[in-house]
């Protein structure tokens, strides 16, 4: 079978610990025609009260919730989840901006993780990045390094003008790919206060190298050359071309692939707008993502707080260890015995949301 991102010629850039090309793509989320909604019309910033509950947790009775838009620095329309505790009285909260994980859309995990914050006294939203989900942007199911840090700018553009935030209290959570992504942002914007990464990839390191830098610079250099091809073809037909389904399993896949199943292709976590739950990204997506490395200047996020929260059995460990190695003070790790990468998704008896509370409690003063 074909990966997501190219022809059967090009699993060997991949070959290596058993995982090829289109394993690590579809772990990735980098994953059949798009199932992309129409870009959203109306004013910067819009929200609307919805009845329909079209998340794939609960709803919550704690907490008020709206649909809502906004547009990012590109004037790509941004779809949201805003989450108010309803107890909020007149009071000017502390708000948090929630995106991943990498090919999920925010009514999967970041919609549970906005949704539980909010119960605990935030103000949250959970946004889809652009080109993906209910978000604006063509062509579908698109990624971007630069693009998708900027959703995150956005989001806080956003949050920090609602008349219910203290707009000098707000924090990041990035889940998975979006974790990385998260940790790019605040390296730059200095708005934000505090910034939690759980069960996080650096999307730029594994797709430039692979799993645990596995990519040869002849397999790099392969890649890049039937990629750069791709895009005449796609030129060609004046159109973008896609890759299989994401996460539908065949037999004899490693179990962080059977987890991913698992997760986006059973009720547990299906979602129909999801590049991860049957559909699929771009064949060029990476393109980007194997020339820029987002964690460049990890480093200045500090003064400003970091917290790691990683599964002890996750495949994705190194990820979150790499990155906490190369950040400055004050940061933590918080490994969770007995977790796997995508027990942090949804399994709010994993996932410390206590933890959480507690540090952005103390750093969003």
């Amino acid at each position: 079978m074909s990966d997501g991102i190219g022809t059967d010629s090009m699993t060997t850039h991949w070959d290596h610990h058993d995982v090829d090309r289109r394993d690590l793509l579809k772990i990735a989320g980098v994953g059949a025609a798009a199932l992309g909604a129409a870009s959203l019309a109306g004013a910067p910033a819009f929200a609307q009260s919805q009845d329909d509950w079209d998340k794939v947790f609960p709803r919550s009775g704690k907490v008020d919730h709206w649909k809502v838009s906004f547009r990012n620095r590109y004037g790509i329309t941004l779809a949201g989840d805003l989450y108010l505790p309803k107890d909020r009285g007149g009071r000017r909260l502390p708000a948090l901006v929630v995106g991943g994980p990498f090919g999920a859309v925010k009514e999967q995990s970041s919609g549970l993780y906005a949704q539980t914050m909010a119960e605990r006294g935030f103000v949250t939203v959970a946004f889809d990045g652009s080109y993906t989900g209910e978000s604006g942007g063509e062509p579908r199911n698109l990624a971007s390094p630069d693009i998708n840090t900027e959703d995150f700018m956005a989001a806080v553009d956003f949050i920090g003008l609602r008349p219910e935030v203290d707009q000098e209290r707000i924090g990041l959570i990035g889940i998975c790919g979006w974790g990385g992504l998260a940790l790019n942002a605040v390296a730059v914007d200095k708005r934000v206060k505090a910034v939690v990464a759980s069960t996080m990839y650096d999307m730029t390191r594994l797709m430039s190298k692979g799993y645990n830098d596995s990519v040869t610079l002849a397999q790099r250099t392969k890649t890049l050359e039937q990629l750069s091809r791709q895009r005449w073809a796609d030129a060609e037909k004046g159109m973008q071309a896609y890759g299989p389904p994401y996460n539908v399993l065949t037999g004899n896949e490693a179990q962080f692939l059977v987890d991913y199943h698992d997760y986006y292709m059973t009720p547990r976590g299906y979602h129909k707008r999801a590049v991860n739950s049957g559909n699929s990204w771009t064949q060029t997506t990476p393109l980007s993502f194997m020339n820029m490395p987002i964690l460049t200047y990890i480093k200045e996020i500090s003064p400003r707080p970091i917290l790691f929260i990683h599964g002890e059995k996750a495949h994705s460990l190194y990820f979150a260890q790499t990155a906490y190695a190369n950040a400055a003070e004050p940061k933590e790790l918080m490994i969770i015995p007995g977790a796997n990468h995508t027990d942090l998704y949804d399994k709010v008896d994993v996932i410390p949301f206590d933890k959480l509370q507690s540090f952005f409690e103390q750093h969003l003063t």
